[in-house]
């Protein structure tokens, strides 16, 4: 169960947030924060610091971004890895798991990444902070970048295509 946190004077974005149990409190932050600049939020979880496996929020928040039921995703756990690990095996998504300020907007700048990934053990929280904003605030720079981006894109829609070849072949 999501829940969803609007303001007023909203940017018109809905980012997709969800975290780990580790990373719980620093989801909490993230949200107060992107609501403070006008962010509609969508909260996939936990909302608790109950411990739960990450895959499970990490393939949420990423089907919504891949499906464009969000414009962005940002996965907290321990290190950032799991999430985005696991927020990567979806077809569409580009998660990056970011560690300063230059990895996050290098993410979005070259790689016109949808989903962001983040520790919540590694990372202080100006940091982490500092690195959303950065991240939402940067635009995908295209050019030469657009071409590799599509690439990946082209990638994902012919093993999408392959993936019945494969299965009949395993018989």
């Amino acid at each position: 169960m999501s829940a969803y946190y609007t303001t007023q004077g909203s940017r018109n974005m809905l980012i997709a947030i969800a975290s780990d149990h580790r990373g719980f409190q620093a989801k909490r932050r993230v949200i107060t924060q992107l609501t403070g600049m006008g962010y509609e939020i969508q909260d996939f979880g936990p909302h608790n610091q109950e411990c739960v496996d990450y895959p499970d929020y990490a393939f949420e928040v990423a089907t919504v971004v891949a499906s464009s039921g969000a414009e962005r995703g940002i996965l907290i756990c321990g290190t950032g890895i799991g999430m985005c690990i696991a927020a990567n095996k979806v077809i569409g998504i580009r998660a990056a798991p970011c560690h300063d300020s230059i990895t996050a907007e290098m993410s979005r700048r070259h790689n016109d990444a949808n989903v962001l990934c983040l520790s919540a053990d590694f990372l202080g929280e100006q940091l982490i902070e500092r690195m959303v904003q950065i991240w939402m605030e940067t635009p995908f720079e295209r050019g030469r970048h657009a071409r590799r981006v599509e690439k990946i894109h082209d990638f994902e829609s012919g093993f999408r295509e392959m993936l019945p070849k494969l299965e009949r072949t395993k018989e």
